[in-house]
């Protein structure tokens, strides 16, 4: 699903127009990059999921082709947690007992 898709079944649902709700959207993706990028703050969905800041750590890695090494600096990357209810809603699993 595209972004377009997204803001024509949103602009469907709410009967709000497609330019509108193309502004919110992109507005709401902005928030969560800032957030993450800027900010360094995680971001909490409740019942959605959780945009997380990841921390990697400085390593050291091989280039075989050349037999060489360089070092990858420290590094921070956005990850996506999902809710537990959005994990059971995608693959429910029956509890027997």
């Amino acid at each position: 699903m595209t972004k377009a898709e997204i803001v024509t079944n949103i602009a469907e649902q709410t009967g709000l127009n497609k330019k509108e709700v193309a502004i919110t959207v992109e507005a709401f993706m902005e928030e969560i990059r800032n957030s993450l990028a800027n900010n360094k703050e995680n971001v909490y969905l409740r019942g959605f999921g959780t945009f997380i800041v990841k921390h990697r750590a400085q390593k050291t890695a091989r280039n075989i082709s050349k037999n060489t090494t360089l070092v990858i600096e420290a590094h921070d990357l956005p990850a996506f947690k999902p809710a537990k209810s959005f994990i059971e809603r995608m693959d429910p699993i029956e509890i027997i007992g």
